[in-house]
């Protein structure tokens, strides 16, 4: 089968950065689903994973933490799936990624796919939509108020792949304000079609643009991206007692500031459950059943804004060289060998 991976650590402007190979096909076993790839997403944990970890000698490793197909075997303590099934999901850190013809994925991390998107457009959900979810309900439990907060929430980064679906699930699933930030029109105007009541620029000091709003500072903070570099503004505008979320890697984060407002904060990584294999794994594909009950039912949509072609080592690396430029806006996606 066909395959996209690397074999050393490199830019992405490196020839070999990502490379096509030919691989075995693999075989379902225990709770595994063997799927047929029809499209993937990419997600800024490939482009990390891809400068940062050396595989073994004389190994590829193969990205991709996004997919949508359909199942063609399953392992024989499979209950959920069958043979024909059409899926999504976006896998676990530990295994071989999805950038692959027939990937195996443990059917409690699968979701069945909406039926009302093509395979490109579903594939652009699973990971964001995981970690939104996780972060919003599970982690700052935005449903349990903060006494003498506004009912308010702030996303930093908006624009992003989390912070697009994130915008979605909050206005759909709560009664919160949303306040998005992005520093572009063009991101500005994607959050707000996305649902955003407000959209304010990043670029400028966050608790003067809070304040302007005329808002009594807000309860919930969601920080997607360059958290070392927010973390100061979001201090000052969240309300004491107030809940901050963060998903990204700052080399260092002092948390001391934190305690005089008695806040609290909150990590979300998405393979958690996957990596610990975690007695509630079943949750992530639960999840993924009810986004996908949300899309059909027109509550939320797809995060698609790219399509890059099909799936091989020159369109993936021109996918990567996009995301780490910090420019783009919803999702890239990849659809066909």
């Amino acid at each position: 089968m066909r395959a996209i991976g690397y074999r050393e650590p490199q830019a992405i402007t490196a020839e070999t950065s990502l490379i096509d190979l030919e691989l075995p096909d693999p075989v379902a076993t225990g709770r595994d689903l063997l799927v047929e790839v029809k499209a993937i997403s990419v997600n800024p944990v490939d482009t990390k994973v891809r400068r940062n970890a050396k595989p073994p000698a004389g190994e590829a490793r193969i990205l991709g933490w996004d997919a949508a197909g359909i199942v063609k075997a399953v392992g024989p303590d499979v209950t959920a799936f069958k043979p024909g099934d059409a899926v999504f999901y976006a896998g676990a850190l530990d295994r071989p990624g999805a950038n692959m013809q027939f990937h195996l994925v443990d059917e409690r991390i699968v979701g069945a796919k909406p039926a009302t998107l093509s395979f490109a457009e579903a594939a652009a959900l699973p990971l964001t939509a995981i970690t939104a979810w996780e972060m919003l309900f599970d982690r700052l439990k935005v449903r349990d108020t903060v006494p003498g907060a506004a009912p308010a929430l702030l996303i930093i980064g908006g624009a992003g792949g989390v912070g697009s679906i994130a915008i979605q699930l909050a206005r759909k699933l709560t009664d919160l304000t949303v306040i998005a930030t992005a520093s572009r029109p063009e991101t500005q105007a994607w959050a707000q079609e996305l649902g955003a009541h407000h959209v304010v620029d990043h670029g400028k000091p966050l608790s003067d643009e809070i304040a302007a709003l005329g808002l009594s500072a807000p309860g919930f903070v969601f920080i997607t991206t360059h958290t070392s570099e927010h973390l100061p503004e979001v201090l000052k505008l969240i309300a004491p007692q107030g809940r901050i979320g963060v998903i990204d890697d700052p080399a260092t984060l002092d948390v001391m500031p934190l305690k005089n407002k008695a806040l609290s904060l909150h990590w979300e990584l998405m393979f958690t459950r996957s990596l610990h294999q975690t007695a509630d794994m079943q949750a992530q594909g639960d999840l993924l059943n009810e986004v996908s009950r949300l899309v059909d039912a027109g509550d939320i949509r797809t995060t698609l804004t790219e399509t890059y072609g099909t799936i091989d080592a020159a369109n993936l690396k021109r996918a990567h060289a996009l995301l780490e430029s910090g420019t783009a806006r919803g999702k890239i996606v990849l659809e066909g060998f």
